[in-house]
């Protein structure tokens, strides 16, 4: 097993930057650059010096973790040294001359962490999307699942289904033993229908985890100079729309990504929905159209609620905003607001967020982060079913188990799925 190497923390200019080791030369390496590998999990003040010539390289903190108490499962190192892009380029590079190190690749530490089973797959998911969290909720969601719920629930179910599973085959193994009874369909039916249940449960919830993810979708429609840009721009605090009273400004759509109260919400202005008056608008209506279909929510604005919403798919939630509130009052059922002073945004902002919240929940009981997930427990759910059918002879309803607990298992990666593997670590950086 090679030893590797990254810069842990971010890039560039920084106060301090720690840079990883994993791996059997782990604590050689200690030993080269600082003198002594030190005391386990204890960190020391050392002078880093090139191996090479003994040049000092900078002053910082070593610490050393043997295995298997590391975060990847191998003897672990790491170095706190101060941020500078020189400081940090002289130590990576000085170690990229070592004899058996080199760079890690992209996720190999949680990689390694997996393999030696410091973390499940769902885990090492879940940890990406906590680096990647940008509001209160996608945190919320991705330290949950970090932590196991996910794990835990599933190794639960599969329980089940080992339980299930143990008095299928005792009848099928023992059936001929004078001390073995007939064997209980309803008995079994009985066990697999609170887990059916469970599962189903799950699955109704896990569409509002997965978009917690994307974040909640809400487009700005409406006619020409209705104030769409000049919403976005209120709304995100800084101008991202060209305003201009002509008509037909706005020709691509132009997105907003905001935390409204801990939840992401994407907000998107549109062309404006007019006749085209040349081809280039008229593409712009036409994606716009076409996009209105996958949002959660759409604002409808009109100046002083004139003009009635328009191509407005069947069941999609609108919100109609009576807007130029400073020159308009805003008729019943509009909620009227002012982009320009910012009377009515505040009302707005609930409004929005009361939606994302119901749509999204707040995370805490985030279960299936990825349609991977949803689609194994799918799979699950339906295998036990149909273990569940009376007529079945129990050779097909044990292999109906054993699909089930496959896969529950291809979520955590307790089965072989080393393709999910490469699609998962991959997306991980350099130092993680």
């Amino acid at each position: 097993m090679d030893t590797v190497f990254s810069l842990g923390s971010g890039a560039g200019r920084a106060a301090i930057a720690v840079i990883r080791l994993s791996g059997p030369a782990a604590g050689t390496v200690l030993v080269e650059f600082t003198g002594a590998r030190g005391a386990a999990r204890q960190a020391r003040f050392v002078t880093l010096r090139d191996p090479e010539n003994g040049e000092a390289l900078d002053q910082g903190l070593a610490l050393f973790f043997p295995a298997p108490q590391s975060p990847t499962g191998e003897d672990y190192a790491e170095l706190h040294i101060h941020g500078g892009r020189a400081v940090v380029d002289a130590v990576l590079q000085a170690l990229s001359r070592r004899p058996g190190l080199r760079p890690a690749e992209p996720g190999e530490f949680a990689r390694r962490g997996f393999a030696n089973g410091k973390l499940d797959l769902s885990q090492a998911e879940a940890l990406a999307d906590l680096i990647d969290a940008e509001t209160e909720g996608q945190r919320r969601q991705a330290l949950r699942i970090a932590g196991g719920a996910l794990r835990r629930q599933v190794e639960d179910w599969r329980a089940a289904l080992v339980d299930a599973l143990a008095l299928v085959e005792a009848e099928l193994d023992f059936s001929d033993e004078a001390d073995v009874g007939s064997f209980d369909r309803d008995g079994l039916c009985r066990r697999l229908a609170p887990l059916c249940r469970a599962m189903q449960a799950a699955l109704a919830e896990a569409p509002a985890s997965e978009r917690m993810r994307e974040g909640f979708l809400v487009m700005l429609l409406g006619p020409p100079n209705a104030g769409k840009s000049t919403l976005l721009n209120a709304l995100a605090r800084r101008d991202l729309a060209i305003v201009s009273p002509t008509p037909g400004t706005t020709r691509d759509m132009i997105e907003a990504h905001l935390d409204l109260k801990g939840l992401p919400v994407t907000f998107i202005d549109t062309a404006g929905l007019r006749e085209a008056a040349d081809e280039i608008e008229r593409i712009g209506v036409d994606r716009v159209l076409r996009r209105v279909e996958t949002a959660d929510l759409l604002l409808w604005l009109s100046p002083g609620g004139e003009t009635e919403p328009a191509h407005i798919p069947g069941g999609t939630q609108v919100l109609k905003i009576a807007t130029k509130g400073d020159l308009f009052t805003a008729p019943g059922g509009w909620l009227g607001i002012s982009a320009s002073t910012g009377a009515g945004l505040e009302e707005l902002f609930a409004a929005v967020a009361a939606r994302a919240e119901a749509r999204l929940g707040d995370g805490g009981a985030a279960l299936f982060i990825r349609e991977r997930h949803r689609a194994a427990v799918a799979s699950a759910l339906l295998a036990v079913e149909a273990a569940e059918a009376r007529e079945k002879d129990l050779e097909f309803v044990a292999e109906d188990l054993r699909s089930a607990a496959r896969a529950l298992g291809r979520i955590v990666g307790a089965v072989d799925v080393e393709h999910v593997l490469d699609a998962v670590f991959s997306r991980f950086c350099i130092g993680k």
